[in-house]
Protein backbone atom coordinates (compact mmCIF):
# COMPACT_ATOMS: atom_id res chain seq x y z
CA UNK A 1 0.00 0.00 0.00
CA UNK A 2 1.32 3.12 -0.83
CA UNK A 3 1.98 5.98 1.52
CA UNK A 4 0.26 8.91 1.25
CA UNK A 5 -0.31 11.83 4.08
CA UNK A 6 -1.84 14.53 2.43
CA UNK A 7 -5.36 14.31 0.71
CA UNK A 8 -7.46 17.51 -1.04
CA UNK A 9 -11.52 16.47 -0.52
CA UNK A 10 -14.30 17.96 -2.04
CA UNK A 11 -17.82 16.89 0.55
CA UNK A 12 -21.56 18.39 0.05
CA UNK A 13 -24.05 17.38 2.55
CA UNK A 14 -27.93 16.35 1.57
CA UNK A 15 -30.26 18.99 0.60
CA UNK A 16 -33.39 18.46 2.92
CA UNK A 17 -36.74 17.54 1.39
CA UNK A 18 -39.14 20.05 0.20
CA UNK A 19 -42.69 19.98 2.84
CA UNK A 20 -45.56 19.05 1.25
CA UNK A 21 -49.29 20.75 0.08
CA UNK A 22 -51.62 18.31 1.03
CA UNK A 23 -55.38 17.74 2.38
CA UNK A 24 -57.40 15.00 4.02
CA UNK A 25 -59.69 13.92 0.91
CA UNK A 26 -62.04 11.37 2.25
CA UNK A 27 -65.67 10.38 1.79
CA UNK A 28 -68.57 12.20 3.97
CA UNK A 29 -65.81 14.72 5.08
CA UNK A 30 -66.49 17.64 3.60
CA UNK A 31 -63.72 19.79 4.83
CA UNK A 32 -60.58 17.50 5.37
CA UNK A 33 -58.07 19.78 6.93
CA UNK A 34 -54.64 20.24 5.90
CA UNK A 35 -52.03 16.81 6.41
CA UNK A 36 -48.95 17.80 4.61
CA UNK A 37 -45.70 16.28 6.05
CA UNK A 38 -42.34 17.97 6.35
CA UNK A 39 -39.62 16.95 4.87
CA UNK A 40 -36.86 14.85 5.91
CA UNK A 41 -32.88 16.43 6.98
CA UNK A 42 -30.33 15.77 4.92
CA UNK A 43 -27.29 13.77 5.48
CA UNK A 44 -23.92 14.79 7.12
CA UNK A 45 -20.35 14.16 6.15
CA UNK A 46 -18.80 12.33 8.70
CA UNK A 47 -14.97 11.68 9.46
CA UNK A 48 -14.14 9.08 11.36
CA UNK A 49 -10.51 7.55 13.08
CA UNK A 50 -10.43 4.15 12.03
CA UNK A 51 -7.89 0.96 12.94
CA UNK A 52 -5.65 -0.68 10.92
CA UNK A 53 -5.34 2.85 8.33
CA UNK A 54 -2.13 4.87 7.80
CA UNK A 55 -2.36 6.08 5.09
CA UNK A 56 -4.64 8.87 3.17
CA UNK A 57 -4.40 6.68 -0.66
CA UNK A 58 -7.96 6.06 -0.52
CA UNK A 59 -8.58 9.48 -1.62
CA UNK A 60 -5.81 9.74 -4.13
CA UNK A 61 -8.28 7.73 -6.59
CA UNK A 62 -12.22 9.25 -5.38
CA UNK A 63 -12.04 13.38 -4.26
CA UNK A 64 -15.74 13.67 -4.33
CA UNK A 65 -17.97 12.77 -1.73
CA UNK A 66 -21.81 13.39 -1.75
CA UNK A 67 -24.28 12.38 1.46
CA UNK A 68 -27.77 11.92 0.50
CA UNK A 69 -30.65 14.01 0.08
CA UNK A 70 -33.59 14.19 2.64
CA UNK A 71 -36.87 12.85 1.29
CA UNK A 72 -40.14 14.68 0.99
CA UNK A 73 -42.72 15.26 2.72
CA UNK A 74 -46.22 13.26 1.94
CA UNK A 75 -50.00 13.59 2.42
CA UNK A 76 -51.46 11.69 4.94
CA UNK A 77 -49.27 13.65 7.73
CA UNK A 78 -46.45 11.47 6.75
CA UNK A 79 -43.14 12.86 7.03
CA UNK A 80 -39.43 12.37 4.63
CA UNK A 81 -37.25 9.85 4.95
CA UNK A 82 -33.97 11.61 6.39
CA UNK A 83 -31.24 11.29 4.04
CA UNK A 84 -28.02 8.21 4.75
CA UNK A 85 -25.07 10.09 6.31
CA UNK A 86 -21.51 9.60 4.76
CA UNK A 87 -18.71 8.28 6.43
CA UNK A 88 -15.15 9.18 5.19
CA UNK A 89 -12.88 6.53 7.17
CA UNK A 90 -9.56 8.12 7.76
CA UNK A 91 -6.54 6.78 10.00
CA UNK A 92 -6.03 7.86 13.53
CA UNK A 93 -3.83 11.21 13.69
CA UNK A 94 -5.59 12.44 10.54
CA UNK A 95 -5.95 16.54 10.85
CA UNK A 96 -8.97 18.36 8.87
CA UNK A 97 -8.34 21.85 7.62
CA UNK A 98 -10.55 24.16 5.39
CA UNK A 99 -9.25 24.62 1.82
CA UNK A 100 -6.63 27.22 2.72
CA UNK A 101 -4.88 24.72 4.98
CA UNK A 102 -4.57 27.07 7.96
CA UNK A 103 -8.11 26.63 9.82
CA UNK A 104 -8.09 23.31 11.66
CA UNK A 105 -11.64 21.91 11.53
CA UNK A 106 -11.39 18.92 13.71
CA UNK A 107 -7.99 16.77 14.95
CA UNK A 108 -8.89 12.82 15.13
CA UNK A 109 -5.99 11.46 17.24
CA UNK A 110 -8.49 8.85 18.77
CA UNK A 111 -9.78 5.11 17.03
CA UNK A 112 -13.20 5.72 16.94
CA UNK A 113 -13.08 9.66 17.21
CA UNK A 114 -16.10 11.38 14.64
CA UNK A 115 -16.18 15.08 13.23
CA UNK A 116 -18.98 15.93 11.71
CA UNK A 117 -17.54 18.41 8.53
CA UNK A 118 -20.96 19.16 6.55
CA UNK A 119 -24.01 19.25 8.12
CA UNK A 120 -26.70 18.49 6.15
CA UNK A 121 -29.91 21.03 5.29
CA UNK A 122 -32.97 20.87 7.25
CA UNK A 123 -36.04 19.35 6.23
CA UNK A 124 -39.01 21.89 4.83
CA UNK A 125 -42.46 22.55 6.73
CA UNK A 126 -45.54 20.78 5.35
CA UNK A 127 -48.64 22.86 5.16
CA UNK A 128 -49.92 20.80 8.33
CA UNK A 129 -47.44 22.75 10.25
CA UNK A 130 -48.79 26.13 9.49
CA UNK A 131 -52.57 25.23 10.56
CA UNK A 132 -53.51 27.87 12.89
CA UNK A 133 -57.36 29.18 14.33
CA UNK A 134 -57.57 31.65 11.49
CA UNK A 135 -55.74 29.86 8.86
CA UNK A 136 -57.43 26.51 8.46
CA UNK A 137 -56.52 25.99 5.14
CA UNK A 138 -52.74 27.15 4.25
CA UNK A 139 -51.75 26.39 0.72
CA UNK A 140 -48.08 27.06 1.72
CA UNK A 141 -44.97 24.91 2.51
CA UNK A 142 -41.23 25.25 3.21
CA UNK A 143 -38.79 24.03 1.11
CA UNK A 144 -36.01 22.12 2.60
CA UNK A 145 -32.86 24.02 3.52
CA UNK A 146 -29.45 23.55 0.96
CA UNK A 147 -26.64 21.31 2.27
CA UNK A 148 -23.43 22.43 3.14
CA UNK A 149 -20.27 21.95 0.38
CA UNK A 150 -17.02 22.54 0.95
CA UNK A 151 -13.59 21.22 -0.13
CA UNK A 152 -11.19 20.13 2.60
CA UNK A 153 -7.80 19.26 3.08
CA UNK A 154 -6.77 15.93 5.07
CA UNK A 155 -3.09 15.74 6.83
CA UNK A 156 -2.17 12.47 8.16
CA UNK A 157 0.37 13.04 11.23
CA UNK A 158 1.40 9.55 12.49
CA UNK A 159 1.02 8.56 15.92
CA UNK A 160 4.01 7.05 17.48
CA UNK A 161 5.34 6.84 21.02
CA UNK A 162 9.05 7.78 19.76
CA UNK A 163 10.12 9.13 16.49
CA UNK A 164 14.02 8.42 14.91
CA UNK A 165 15.44 11.45 13.67
CA UNK A 166 18.77 11.97 11.82
CA UNK A 167 20.93 12.89 8.63
CA UNK A 168 20.29 10.83 5.46
CA UNK A 169 22.46 7.63 6.12
CA UNK A 170 22.68 7.69 9.95
CA UNK A 171 21.18 4.01 10.16
CA UNK A 172 17.90 5.05 11.26
CA UNK A 173 16.05 2.25 9.05
CA UNK A 174 18.57 -0.34 9.99
CA UNK A 175 17.76 0.51 13.99
CA UNK A 176 13.79 0.04 13.08
CA UNK A 177 14.34 -3.65 11.47
CA UNK A 178 16.63 -4.22 14.41
CA UNK A 179 14.41 -3.75 17.01
CA UNK A 180 10.83 -4.46 14.81
CA UNK A 181 9.35 -6.47 12.86
CA UNK A 182 9.02 -3.90 10.21
CA UNK A 183 10.87 -4.02 6.54
CA UNK A 184 12.17 -0.80 5.91
CA UNK A 185 14.20 -0.31 2.71
CA UNK A 186 18.05 -0.58 3.48
CA UNK A 187 21.11 0.53 1.01
CA UNK A 188 24.03 2.14 1.60
CA UNK A 189 22.77 5.58 -0.06
CA UNK A 190 21.04 8.51 1.05
CA UNK A 191 17.74 9.20 0.74
CA UNK A 192 17.18 5.29 0.96
CA UNK A 193 13.66 5.77 2.96
CA UNK A 194 10.84 8.28 1.00
CA UNK A 195 8.28 7.71 3.61
CA UNK A 196 8.13 7.37 7.35
CA UNK A 197 7.49 3.86 8.76
CA UNK A 198 6.19 2.44 11.83
CA UNK A 199 7.30 -0.45 14.17
CA UNK A 200 6.51 -2.23 16.95
CA UNK A 201 9.11 -2.70 19.89
CA UNK A 202 9.05 -4.80 22.39
CA UNK A 203 11.44 -4.66 25.87
CA UNK A 204 11.06 -6.20 29.02
CA UNK A 205 7.91 -7.19 28.42
CA UNK A 206 6.84 -3.83 26.93
CA UNK A 207 5.63 -2.45 24.11
CA UNK A 208 5.84 1.07 22.19
CA UNK A 209 5.30 2.37 18.37
CA UNK A 210 8.61 3.80 16.89
CA UNK A 211 8.10 6.02 13.94
CA UNK A 212 11.10 6.42 11.12
CA UNK A 213 11.38 8.96 8.98
CA UNK A 214 13.87 10.47 5.94
CA UNK A 215 16.75 11.73 7.10
CA UNK A 216 17.03 15.39 7.46
CA UNK A 217 19.92 17.76 5.73
CA UNK A 218 21.21 21.28 5.68
CA UNK A 219 18.45 23.86 4.81
CA UNK A 220 15.65 21.19 5.21
CA UNK A 221 13.01 23.75 6.05
CA UNK A 222 13.46 25.93 3.08
CA UNK A 223 12.85 22.50 1.26
CA UNK A 224 16.26 21.27 0.61
CA UNK A 225 16.44 17.38 0.08
CA UNK A 226 13.13 15.80 0.87
CA UNK A 227 12.21 19.11 2.62
CA UNK A 228 10.68 19.00 6.52
CA UNK A 229 7.28 18.27 5.57
CA UNK A 230 7.85 14.51 7.01
CA UNK A 231 8.98 16.04 10.53
CA UNK A 232 5.05 16.54 10.98
CA UNK A 233 4.89 12.56 11.60
CA UNK A 234 6.86 12.98 14.44
CA UNK A 235 5.44 16.06 16.06
CA UNK A 236 2.99 13.98 18.07
CA UNK A 237 5.83 11.84 19.57
CA UNK A 238 6.67 11.87 23.18
CA UNK A 239 10.68 11.32 22.76
CA UNK A 240 13.14 11.42 19.60
CA UNK A 241 15.72 9.48 19.09
CA UNK A 242 18.50 11.56 17.78
CA UNK A 243 20.26 8.79 15.98
CA UNK A 244 24.43 10.39 14.92
CA UNK A 245 26.21 8.57 12.31
CA UNK A 246 30.12 7.33 14.14
CA UNK A 247 31.92 7.22 10.61
CA UNK A 248 30.59 10.82 9.79
CA UNK A 249 34.05 13.64 9.69
CA UNK A 250 32.46 15.18 13.21
CA UNK A 251 29.77 14.05 15.08
CA UNK A 252 29.24 17.14 16.84
CA UNK A 253 28.49 19.04 13.64
CA UNK A 254 26.09 16.44 12.32
CA UNK A 255 24.23 16.67 15.35
CA UNK A 256 24.17 20.72 15.33
CA UNK A 257 22.60 20.44 11.78
CA UNK A 258 19.64 18.80 12.92
CA UNK A 259 18.97 20.60 15.95
CA UNK A 260 18.97 23.35 13.82
CA UNK A 261 16.41 22.31 11.45
CA UNK A 262 13.99 20.66 14.10
CA UNK A 263 14.19 23.93 15.84
CA UNK A 264 13.57 26.04 12.62
CA UNK A 265 10.32 23.52 11.45
CA UNK A 266 8.92 24.62 15.05
CA UNK A 267 5.60 23.12 16.26
CA UNK A 268 7.55 22.03 19.49
CA UNK A 269 9.96 19.92 18.33
CA UNK A 270 13.38 21.70 19.26
CA UNK A 271 11.64 21.51 22.92
CA UNK A 272 10.75 17.57 22.91
CA UNK A 273 13.26 15.13 25.23
CA UNK A 274 15.53 13.07 23.07
CA UNK A 275 17.85 10.36 23.46
CA UNK A 276 21.05 10.96 21.88
CA UNK A 277 23.02 7.82 20.32
CA UNK A 278 25.46 7.18 18.26
CA UNK A 279 25.64 4.70 15.57
CA UNK A 280 27.67 2.03 13.44
CA UNK A 281 30.01 1.91 16.60
CA UNK A 282 31.24 -1.35 15.20
CA UNK A 283 32.68 0.48 11.74
CA UNK A 284 34.90 2.50 14.50
CA UNK A 285 38.42 2.14 15.84
CA UNK A 286 38.47 2.33 19.50
CA UNK A 287 40.23 5.96 19.07
CA UNK A 288 38.04 6.87 16.13
CA UNK A 289 34.71 5.70 19.11
CA UNK A 290 36.59 7.86 21.94
CA UNK A 291 37.26 11.02 19.82
CA UNK A 292 33.54 10.83 18.00
CA UNK A 293 31.50 10.11 21.62
CA UNK A 294 33.57 12.95 23.30
CA UNK A 295 32.90 15.70 20.10
CA UNK A 296 28.69 14.43 20.37
CA UNK A 297 28.81 15.16 24.03
CA UNK A 298 30.34 18.31 23.67
CA UNK A 299 27.52 19.37 21.05
CA UNK A 300 24.55 17.65 22.48
CA UNK A 301 25.69 18.13 26.47
CA UNK A 302 24.97 14.86 27.65
CA UNK A 303 26.72 11.82 27.74
CA UNK A 304 25.63 9.86 23.93
CA UNK A 305 24.54 6.01 24.26
CA UNK A 306 26.76 4.33 22.04
CA UNK A 307 24.82 1.80 19.48
CA UNK A 308 25.43 -0.44 16.94
CA UNK A 309 22.55 -1.41 14.83
CA UNK A 310 24.25 -4.21 12.62
CA UNK A 311 25.32 -5.82 15.58
CA UNK A 312 22.86 -5.18 18.04
CA UNK A 313 25.53 -4.22 20.29
CA UNK A 314 23.98 -1.18 22.98
CA UNK A 315 20.58 -1.63 21.04
CA UNK A 316 18.69 -3.04 24.44
CA UNK A 317 20.23 0.00 26.59
CA UNK A 318 18.76 2.96 24.08
CA UNK A 319 15.22 1.05 24.05
CA UNK A 320 15.23 1.06 28.04
CA UNK A 321 16.42 4.74 27.48
CA UNK A 322 13.24 5.47 25.41
CA UNK A 323 10.83 3.78 27.32
CA UNK A 324 11.35 5.72 30.78
CA UNK A 325 11.18 8.98 29.02
CA UNK A 326 7.47 7.56 27.38
CA UNK A 327 6.94 6.86 30.97
CA UNK A 328 7.46 9.88 32.75
CA UNK A 329 5.81 12.12 29.74
CA UNK A 330 2.90 9.83 30.19
CA UNK A 331 2.71 10.14 34.15
CA UNK A 332 2.95 13.63 33.76
CA UNK A 333 -0.16 14.13 31.10
CA UNK A 334 -2.32 11.87 32.89
CA UNK A 335 -4.36 14.25 35.57
CA UNK A 336 -3.93 13.93 38.91
CA UNK A 337 -7.76 13.13 40.39
CA UNK A 338 -7.92 13.48 44.39
CA UNK A 339 -11.23 10.87 44.83
CA UNK A 340 -13.59 12.31 47.63
CA UNK A 341 -13.93 10.20 50.89
CA UNK A 342 -17.56 8.69 51.24
CA UNK A 343 -18.83 9.67 54.11
CA UNK A 344 -22.45 8.77 54.64
CA UNK A 345 -25.37 10.88 54.58
CA UNK A 346 -26.50 12.13 57.74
Amino acid sequence: MKFLDEAKVYVRSGDGGNGCVSFRREKFIEFGGPNGGDGGKGGDVILQAVDGLNTLIDYRYQQHFKAKNGGGGMGKDRHGANGDDIVLKVPAGTQVYEEDGETLLADLTDVGQRAVVARGGKGGFGNAHFKSSTNRAPRHANPGQPGEELTIRLRLKLIADAGIVGLPNAGKSTFLAAVSAAKPKIADYPFTTLHPQLGVVEIDGREFVLADIPGLIEGAHEGTGLGDRFLGHVERCRVLLHLVDGTVEHAGVAYKTVRAELKAYGQGLGEKPEVVALNKADALTPEQLKRQTARLERAAKKTPLVVSAATGAGVPDVLRALLRVIDQTRHQERPSIVAKAWHPQG
